[in-house]
């Protein structure tokens, strides 16, 4: 979704995302940091073993 877009841009779609999820919910997969800094929770996936995927969720706002 972000990785052609420059910060500003960036910034800009971040604005928006913000401004409907009070009423929707959005998953965004991304590596950008600035899409990933403006965000309430992050999932992560790791491989315990092979075969075998757990996802990990962050909770951002319990850090702040």
């Amino acid at each position: 979704m972000d990785a052609p877009l420059d910060d500003a841009n960036i910034d800009k779609i971040n604005q928006i995302i913000q401004k409907f999820s009070v009423k929707l919910q959005f998953v965004i997969i991304t590596h950008n940091k600035r899409t990933m800094a403006s965000t309430y929770i992050i999932y992560g996936t790791t491989m315990i073993e092979p075969g075998e995927s757990r996802v990990m969720p962050v909770d951002l706002r319990e850090l702040a």
